[in-house]
């Protein structure tokens, strides 16, 4: 049997379990999972200079925040890790469903139609090259 409380036994086990990799979390991103994906894919295995070339002319408003998320990721991997910047790739990214805004939009007779305003959580994960 395990010695210590419940909480203390999940921080213990968790702490082996955690990923030491470089990333950035941009939060409640102001545009849709489906169209933050576009650009996501795009760069999903590239190296990092390559994925800034591709967001950085990519015309999609959602580039210019993944643009802002690689290189924060880049700034924390140098930082934190001490990873040399010419041997990041992107090791992962994606972008996970948030909060949606509904607003309603009047319209004949008296009936009022949804809008959805949709929101993402967007993640992006660095590596090094081996």
């Amino acid at each position: 049997m395990a010695k210590g409380h419940r909480s203390q036994i999940k921080r213990e086990r968790n702490a082996n379990n955690r990923d030491t990799r470089p990333s950035a979390k941009l939060s409640y991103a102001r545009v849709s999972v489906q169209k933050a994906c576009f650009v996501l894919d795009a760069i999903r295995g590239k190296d990092v200079e390559t994925a800034l070339g591709i967001v950085a002319y990519n015309p999609r408003y959602a580039s210019t925040l993944i643009e802002k998320l690689i290189k924060s990721a880049m700034a924390n991997a140098e930082n934190n890790n001490g990873m040399d910047p010419s041997k990041l790739y992107v090791a992962a990214c994606y972008a996970n469903c948030a909060p949606t805004m509904k607003r309603i939009h009047p319209r004949a007779q008296g009936r009022a139609y949804r809008i959805l305003k949709r929101m993402s959580h967007i993640t992006v994960v660095l590596d090094e090259k081996k």
